[in-house]
């Protein structure tokens, strides 16, 4: 989802990208990844590459998201570092936070406290290719590998396969298909009152670009967010007026909610200067009328 929504930037024609695909680079083999870098020599690497899911997919699949997250962000950072590439820009992960802390979250409370069980393993990797960066550019001062932790992203491009999908995704094609289905009862995991900050995933392309260039003034590590968060059941509530849907919600007790609060403190965002401009309102309408293209056109 970021990739794309990065190569769809208006203002990407200014920089020469490599974009290869899995059959071009598997960043699971070190070898492949040292050779691709080796051969192409780029001036500059955003690492937006993973195995991602919401709250189902990082429960089954625990190990996997661990170890080829890991593995990932390992090859990429340290074939690049063998190559002379001094500049990486690793993307984290608003999970990399414990799940107890005082949210706002700030940046200096990575690895204060226990993680959320649910996306443990995944907020691990993150965690350990974050410390990895720190750890090259502390060595070598002339390599500068920084970390970029977006919250919550939605928006196009993003997965709307209820196995995969998180919660942004997962509620429009719950909507859409309840809307379809005349049905009157839509079902909300929890009471709906743990609160989640999203932003637009053409934003956080937009914050990349700005990133690549003015690099040298980018923190070593910064969150990226819009600064405020809402409940489940407004996000809800908003998606049901852009789908049309006018049943009710009921809510499901029995299920996982991770984490009660996600919300970034954005003081270093605001220092360097950026900030998202894509509303709650406009950025679900882009997504719900991406999602109904895909839909038609047997991708969803």
């Amino acid at each position: 989802m970021v990739g794309r929504n990065l190569l769809e930037h208006p203002e990407i024609g200014g920089f020469d990208v490599l974009t290869p695909r899995r059959k071009d680079l598997d960043l699971l083999n070190y070898e492949s990844t040292e050779s691709y870098i080796r051969e192409n020599m780029p001036d500059i690497i955003i690492h937006a590459a993973g195995k991602v899911g919401g709250i189902q997919a990082n429960m089954r699949e625990p190990a996997s998201f661990l170890v080829e997250n890991f593995e990932m962000g390992k090859n990429l950072v340290l074939s690049s570092r063998r190559n002379g590439v001094k500049r990486l820009i690793n993307l984290g992960s608003s999970c990399m936070y414990p799940c107890d802390a005082r949210n706002p979250l700030k940046e200096e409370m990575i690895l204060s406290g226990k993680l959320e069980p649910t996306n443990e393993g995944y907020a691990l990797a993150k965690i350990g290719i974050s410390r990895l960066c720190e750890y090259v550019t502390r060595e070598e001062p002339d390599y500068s590998y920084k970390t970029l932790i977006p919250c919550n992203l939605y928006g196009k491009w993003d997965r709307f396969d209820p196995l995969y999908s998180h919660m942004v995704a997962a509620t429009i094609k719950k909507v859409h298909q309840a809307t379809l289905k005349c049905d009157t009862k839509v079902k909300i995991w929890g009471e709906g009152t743990h609160r989640r900050e999203f932003m637009y995933a053409g934003d956080f392309a937009d914050c990349l670009i700005e990133a690549l260039r003015n690099f040298d003034s980018l923190p070593q590590t910064m969150n990226v967010g819009v600064g405020y968060d809402h409940t489940i059941n407004e996000y809800y509530r908003i998606i049901a007026e852009v789908v049309g849907y006018d049943g009710e919600f009921v809510h499901d007790l029995s299920q996982p909610i991770g984490m009660k609060q996600k919300l970034l403190d954005i003081g270093r965002q605001k220092a360097w200067g950026w900030e998202a401009k894509t509303s709650l309102e406009k950025g679900l309408a882009k997504t719900y009328e991406f999602y109904l293209q895909q839909e038609q056109n047997g991708r969803s």
